[in-house]
């Protein structure tokens, strides 16, 4: 019995029964339709008589437990599984029908043992390669670069000197010395990999022998000992984008190690560090300013000028009874996002308390005292505390 038939007939659904169903079941339900579809019972029924062949050929498979479990195996992986030689797999099966000769030729059966070879293992515990090499992306490199706060806002494009992987410039990455060239490892085959087997399920992984490069080199680069890849050093120009942030992390694509095999190069991952600013500070997209201002101009209200990043200042407008640490928000000024508009200037008063009067001053906040009394200001909150 070959393993199309195993995938091609259901033989659960033959008997009317269920994958999980016991022996028992499987042998009463195979009893009860052998005597329905009983050549002897239906005599010149063609039907009934493939029926009954039908039925036999599923009760043969499903009432042995060994075969009952190959089954299930190849109907759940498709005819991947363990085979017991070169082609052939347990009690006769014939791994050829579907991964030698299946229909389509040798081609279709090539497509299949790359779909299903790096899945599952076909060699009873013996290790085999499964797949062709291919090209292999290159290794992101990391950087860090440390801006100022002007250059975090505005943006800016720094020079980088790199140091990753690349092919060897003595051998050109072969790995060989001058004059000799590598060979194709004779344990993969050139491919690079291998797959080992797990018990029924097999685990592709780099070749042992030649490390996943699928070549040997018997007389190895003096630059490189036969690893055909140095450490490169290369300077390249790196644009920061504007309004960024301390402690991100930007990803320039194929800025990263080259690839092997001619595959992509990897990226480049810059880490950047933000210098503080004398006049401004940041929360999120916004730049926050503190702004001194006179008592008289917090009490009286008045318009101050504030400053802007990268600008002229703004005239803000201040109402009569401001108190000490309010904010203010002036739109558009603040740092640039990703879709190109921009944050808030968010501007705090801080008012300021002279340290030295003069004559003419100190008469005048006496005078003001005299009607503002601190404490009955804080009458109210003596009064909390000694109820409270």
């Amino acid at each position: 019995m070959s393993t199309k038939d195993y995938l091609e007939k259901d033989y659960y659904k033959s008997l009317g029964v269920a994958k999980t169903a016991t022996q028992d079941e499987i042998k009463k339900s195979y009893r009860k339709l052998a005597r329905k579809y009983h050549p002897d019972a239906n005599k010149g029924d063609a039907e009934a008589e493939e029926r009954f062949k039908e039925i036999s050929e599923a009760y043969d498979v499903l009432s042995d437990d060994k075969r009952r479990k190959e089954y299930d195996e190849v109907r759940a992986y498709g005819g991947a599984f363990r085979g017991g030689g070169a082609g052939a797999g347990p009690q006769g099966f014939d791994l050829n029908d579907l991964f030698g000769n299946a229909p389509g030729g040798a081609g279709a059966g090539e497509r299949l043992g790359d779909l299903f070879g790096g899945l599952f293992g076909r060699g009873g515990g013996q290790t085999r390669t499964t797949s062709t090499r291919r090209p292999r992306r290159g290794q992101d490199v990391e950087s860090e670069v440390t801006l100022t706060f002007s250059e975090a806002l505005n943006g800016i494009t720094v020079p980088l000197r790199l140091s990753s992987e690349a092919p060897c410039a003595t051998c050109r990455g072969t790995g060989a010395k001058a004059g000799t060239l590598p060979r194709v490892c004779p344990y993969c085959d050139g491919t690079g990999q291998e797959t080992r087997n797990m018990g029924g399920f097999g685990f592709a992984e780099p070749c042992s022998h030649c490390h996943g490069r699928g070549m040997v080199v018997d007389d190895p680069c003096p630059t490189c000992h036969g690893s055909g890849r140095a450490v490169s050093t290369r300077t390249i120009q790196a644009r920061i984008p504007a309004g960024v942030k301390d402690g991100q992390t930007i990803r320039l694509k194929g800025k990263g190690a080259p690839g092997e095999n001619g595959g992509p190069a990897g990226d480049l991952l810059v880490k950047l560090k933000v210098s503080g600013h004398s006049v401004f500070g940041r929360d999120g997209d916004n730049l926050t300013v503190t702004v001194p201002v006179t008592f008289p101009e917090a009490a009286l209200g008045a318009e101050i000028m504030v400053p802007v990043h990268g600008g002229q200042p703004v005239k803000l407008r201040i109402p009569e009874g401001t108190p000490n640490g309010r904010t203010f928000r002036v739109r558009g000024r603040g740092a640039t996002r990703r879709d190109g508009t921009k944050g808030d200037l968010l501007a705090t008063v801080e008012v300021n308390v002279p340290q030295k009067l003069t004559e003419e001053e100190r008469g005048a906040l006496t005078e003001l005292s005299q009607t503002h009394r601190g404490d009955d200001l804080r009458q109210s909150l003596v009064q909390q505390a000694r109820e409270g």
